[in-house]
């Protein structure tokens, strides 16, 4: 089997970091939902260290969600050139190729919240 092109290598990396992008907030949701229970059980031993180790560990989730995004949106305008230049070179990947290149970037635009 020969190298990917470089329309489905740009493909997996959008994919990704589209991937990275939803455990981000599927982390976010389960780290909140431990403060919660936290919040309503503090008379457990270390609750009160527990609640401030999972509020920072929160607060580190939600830094790191914006350089995600950025990666993201210049992972999608690398996998945008590429889809434009295989059109000007007379589609040379295949179909399925461009098919999952199209729809990596709509999940991309998904992902940051871009009307596609």
């Amino acid at each position: 089997m020969g190298q990917p092109s470089k329309l489905a290598v740009a493909t997996s990396s959008v994919l990704r970091l589209v991937k990275e992008e939803r455990s981000y907030h599927k982390e976010m949701e389960q780290q909140e939902e431990r403060i919660a229970k936290l919040e309503a059980n503090r008379e457990e031993e270390n609750a009160d260290y527990q609640l401030k180790q999972e509020r920072q560990g929160l607060e580190e989730t939600k830094t790191v969600l914006p350089t995600v995004r950025a990666k993201i949106n210049e992972t999608r305008q690398k996998l945008e050139d590429e889809l434009e230049s295989n059109k000007d070179a007379g589609g040379e990947s295949s179909t399925e190729e461009v098919t999952k290149a199209k729809e990596a970037v709509a999940q991309a635009k998904e992902a940051v919240g871009e009307a596609s």
